[in-house]
């Protein structure tokens, strides 16, 4: 059973979660947070598998709580849902830990899903995402930092190559069609780069992979 913590300053957008993910056999709603702060203390008490964190409540915003979450407790995955469909929040709410990002206008059966992808320790992107993330870092003009860069060198080329491809949005299967390999072979790939790098998850490595300079994002 999944354990799930719904954050959001709406009561009626709280409850409609709850009430479509505890239709899911495998989906359990096990409590509710009115703003960024009493999500940081629910989790705490509660210890869910994922939070669905809304990007804007009073108190604490949804960045910050995520952030604050995914320090203090990095096996929780934090699904980030909202509206708004802006580049700044989906960049930062990457880059403060979120494995996944959600429009609440997705279906039942994609919000389903999409908890359930992030609870098996896999990330989730919603389509457009990646392209956006691409967008913002050529509108910030990242510059490749020394110390990031320097972690690129221990992994070996092959795992260099699939980091680049996973930056780009491609998915095990399609990375695995690209380099002509099994698709286990990738998935191998990818747990020794999260390992060797020390990320979370496939999200978290294409941030870095930005970040790192090692794809740039004027190239696609």
């Amino acid at each position: 059973m999944i354990r799930v913590l719904v954050a959001d300053d709406q009561q009626m957008v709280r409850q409609g979660f709850t009430v479509l993910l505890n239709t899911q056999p495998d989906i359990e709603v096990v409590g509710q947070a009115v703003d960024g702060l009493d999500a940081v203390a629910q989790v705490a008490e509660l210890a869910p598998d994922v939070v669905l964190m809304d990007i804007r409540m009073p108190e604490l915003g949804g960045i910050e709580a995520t952030r604050r979450i995914t320090t203090a407790t990095p096996h929780i995955r934090v699904l980030v849902l909202t509206t708004f469909d802006l580049d700044e929040y989906v960049y930062e709410a990457l880059r403060a830990g979120a494995s996944g990002f959600l429009l609440k206008d997705a279906s039942s059966d994609q919000l389903a899903e999409a908890v359930r992808v992030v609870a098996s320790g896999d990330a989730l992107l919603a389509p457009g995402i990646t392209r956006r993330l691409i967008a913002e870092f050529s509108r910030m003009d990242a510059r490749p930092r020394p110390p990031l860069r320097d972690r690129v060198g221990d992994l070996t080329e092959r795992e260099t190559e699939v980091l680049s491809l996973i930056a780009q949005g491609l998915s095990n299967a399609e990375i695995a069609l690209r380099l002509v390999v099994a698709e286990q072979t990738v998935k191998t790939h990818v747990g020794r780069i999260l390992v060797k790098l020390g990320l979370r998850d496939r999200t978290q490595a294409a941030v870095f992979a930005y970040e790192s300079g090692l794809v740039r994002p004027s190239g696609y």
